[in-house]
C-alpha cells in the first residue's frame, strides 16, 4: 500500500507539473505567434499626453513659424527633437497654472485655512505663475545637464580624434570612429557627432556640419573647434597639430573648472555645518552641562539652597 501511495503521488505531481508547464509554454508561444502574425500596437504615452494637453496649446502658443522660433533652438540644445514637443510644451504652460491653482484652492478648502479674498487671489496667482514657468525650468535644467555632459567629455573626444588623425585616418573617418568609441562614456556627445557624420554623408560641407554641431550643443568650445578645423582646411595647416593644441587647451580649462569647484566646497559646506551639524554637536556637548547647571541654580533661585 505504501508503494502504491508513493507511485500515485509521483504520478499526480508529474501530471500537475507537466500540465502547468504546457499551459505556460503554450500561452507564451501563442503570444509570440500572435505578435508575429499581427503585431500589437505599442502604447504611445506621448500620443496620450498630446491628446490631453493638445487643446490647451492654442492658448499660449505664439503666432510664429516654428522653424524660425528661438524656442526651437532651446529644444535642440536640450536634445528634444520630437515634432510633438512644442504642442506638449505650450499645452503644459496653459494647463499647469489651472491645475496648480485648482489644487491649491481645494487644498486650502479641505484644510480649513481661512484667507481673505486679496490674500487668496495673491496665493493662487503665485501658484499659477509657478505652474506656467515650470516647463521653462525643466527645459533649462535638461539643457544645463546636457551642456555639462558634453563639455566634460569633449576633451576626451578631441584626444581620440587626434589619435585617429595621427594614425592615418581622415577627419570624416575620425569623427565616425570617435562617435563609436564615445558610446560607453557619453551617449549624448556620441549622438551629436553621429548626426554630424550623417550630415556630411548627406552632402553638406564639413564646415556647415560642424557649425550645426555647435548650434545643437550651444557651447562656445565646440564653435571654436568648428572654426579651428575650418581654418585648418582653408590655410592648409596640420589638422593633427591644431587638434593637439586645442585638446591641451580644453584639458587645461577642465582642470581649472575642477579646481574652481573644489575651492567652492568650503563655502558650500558652511551652511550645512552651521545650521545642521553644529547645533546637534552643541546639544550633545553642552546639553548635559546645561542640565546640571540648571538643576544647581534653580533651587538657589527658588530659595531652597543653602545660604
Amino acid at each position: 500500500m505504501n508503494i502504491l501511495f508513493y507511485i500515485l503521488t509521483f504520478l499526480f505531481i508529474s501530471i500537475g507539473v507537466m500540465g502547468l508547464l504546457t499551459l505556460t509554454v503554450g500561452s507564451g508561444s501563442e503570444q509570440r505567434i500572435r505578435e508575429l502574425v499581427q503585431p500589437a500596437e505599442k502604447n504611445d504615452w506621448m500620443q496620450t499626453v498630446v491628446q490631453i494637453v493638445g487643446p490647451f496649446a492654442k492658448l499660449s502658443a505664439p503666432d510664429v513659424t516654428w522653424e524660425t522660433s528661438p524656442l526651437r533652438l532651446r529644444f535642440i540644445n536640450a536634445g528634444i527633437r520630437s515634432e510633438r514637443a512644442p504642442l506638449i510644451y505650450f499645452g503644459l504652460k496653459s494647463l499647469l497654472p489651472l491645475v496648480f491653482a485648482g489644487a491649491t484652492f481645494l487644498g486650502l478648502q479641505i484644510s480649513g485655512i481661512s484667507m481673505d479674498r486679496t490674500t487668496l487671489a495673491f496665493v493662487l496667482l503665485v501658484v499659477a505663475t509657478v505652474g506656467c514657468y515650470l516647463p521653462n525650468i525643466v527645459i533649462w535644467r535638461i539643457t544645463a545637464y546636457r551642456k555639462r555632459e558634453i563639455l566634460e567629455n569633449f576633451p576626451d573626444a578631441t584626444d581620440l580624434m587626434l589619435v585617429c588623425v595621427e594614425a592615418g585616418l581622415g577627419l570624416d573617418s575620425a569623427l565616425t570612429k570617435v562617435a563609436e568609441e564615445l558610446q560607453l562614456s557619453s551617449v549624448v556627445l556620441a549622438q551629436e557627432i553621429h548626426l554630424t557624420n550623417l550630415e556630411i554623408r548627406a552632402g553638406r560641407t564639413r564646415d556647415h556640419a560642424l557649425h550645426n554641431l555647435g548650434l545643437r550643443s550651444g557651447l562656445d568650445e565646440i564653435n571654436t573647434f568648428a572654426a579651428m578645423l575650418a581654418q585648418s582646411d582653408k590655410f592648409g595647416t596640420s589638422v593633427g597639430e591644431s587638434l593637439r593644441v586645442f585638446s591641451d587647451d580644453l584639458r587645461h580649462k577642465r582642470q581649472i573648472r575642477a579646481e574652481e569647484m573644489a575651492a567652492k566646497i568650503g563655502t558650500k559646506m558652511l551652511f550645512p555645518l552651521v545650521f545642521c551639524i553644529f547645533p546637534a554637536i552643541s546639544m550633545v556637548i553642552l546639553g548635559p552641562a546645561a542640565i546640571r547647571i540648571w538643576n544647581s541654580i534653580l533651587p538657589m533661585l527658588s530659595g531652597q539652597g543653602t545660604p
